[in-house]
């Protein structure tokens, strides 16, 4: 974590522990207006000539299609097809970043450097360089307004003023991801924290889970093929790009084979909290891998969770789901709020 904005969120009573988890004393599960820090994300920098192209050659969607005023998300895959990590890639003038859980920023960053070779172009960690904040519900287009003179309007969209970047992502209510430098970000976060409040990192979990947004997490790094979370649904995955590693299982999934398992919403009651990776059981299921596993989950009230998991589609749409075993919990399993078009399980 940046050492100034450590320094900045202690002075507001912030916990922070040694792996630079942020927590906030008696900070509410949830708020209509919520103000979320947002340092367990890092940040990949790609820089030089050939950066784009080089990323061209490595992640599922079209690098090319990302500009000054548009993210996206995408994934970088096994040659196997599974995904190793997903991250949302934007732009900062002739940079590009890469936004991805700091757990898995070792690891990608590793990855990738094998593959870069001659290209003239640089790989490096700036996590610790600038910082993201989350704000979220109906409060949130009137309280940035004063900052930016013109607020992204599309999921996904980006504006960018005064050093901060201001990304709108999917939700159920409005929401913006903001990433700078510390100091414009010290002055935005005391401009919103009298009239937001603050709350703890998971609820920003929360939205994403209910807008059907995923994230490769350590604990299923290579669990899942993009098809499998509805990464092709969200404009995550490009089949019109060209060559990437993992691409040729990637599209032949996609025109060639037929997806046994897709991502869905789910609810359950359970007196143990569920986990990324946990794995899901349905009686008759066929499959070594069993029924589908958790991609993550959250609470949203005593004894309930919300989560996504990648489920069969055959158990889904026939049998009871169960996390763990044939005493687990059930869960109520809906399609996200994309829903799924035909041709996704084709």
């Amino acid at each position: 974590m940046n050492s100034q904005w450590q320094t900045f969120l202690a002075e507001r009573a912030a916990v922070i522990d040694d792996a630079g988890d942020v927590r906030f004393p008696n900070a509410p599960a949830s708020a209509d207006c919520a103000l979320v820090d947002l340092s367990h994300l890092g940040l990949i920098a790609l820089d030089g000539p050939e950066a784009a192209s080089f990323l061209q050659g490595q992640v599922t969607n079209d690098v090319n299609a990302i500009g000054p005023t548009h993210t996206q998300l995408s994934a970088h895959c096994s040659p196997k097809g599974r995904m190793l990590a997903s991250f949302r890639v934007l732009r900062q003038d002739e940079r590009i970043l890469l936004q991805l859980p700091r757990g898995l920023v070792p690891g990608l960053l590793q990855r990738l450097r094998m593959f870069l070779l001659r290209a003239k172009a640089t790989i490096a960690d700036i996590s610790d360089e600038q910082v993201a904040v989350g704000l979220a519900g109906d409060c949130a287009p009137a309280l940035l307004a004063p900052h930016f003179p013109e607020l992204p309007q599309g999921d996904n969209d980006l504006t960018r003023a005064g050093g901060v970047s201001a990304i709108r992502l999917p939700a159920p209510v409005p929401r913006f991801l903001l990433l700078g430098s510390p100091e414009p970000m010290q002055a935005l976060w005391t401009a919103l924290e009298g009239r937001a409040q603050v709350v703890d990192p998971g609820y920003w979990a929360l939205l994403d889970i209910r807008a059907g947004l995923p994230q490769v997490l350590p604990e299923t790094r290579e669990a899942f093929a993009p098809q499998m979370v509805n990464l092709q649904l969200i404009d995550g995955v490009s089949f019109t790009k060209g060559c990437y590693t993992g691409q040729e299982v990637v599209a032949r999934m996609q025109y060639l084979g037929k997806l046994k398992r897709r991502m869905y919403w789910a609810e359950v009651a359970s007196e143990g909290a569920p986990s990324p990776g946990d794995e899901l059981y349905a009686e008759g299921s066929s499959s070594e891998q069993g029924a589908g596993r958790v991609v993550d989950a959250q609470p949203s009230g005593p004894g309930r969770y919300e989560l996504l998991a990648v489920v069969e589609i055959d158990a889904a749409e026939g049998r009871e789901v169960r996390i763990g075993g044939p005493e687990g919990p059930i869960l109520t399993l809906s399609p996200p709020p994309y829903g799924f078009p035909a041709e996704a399980s084709g």
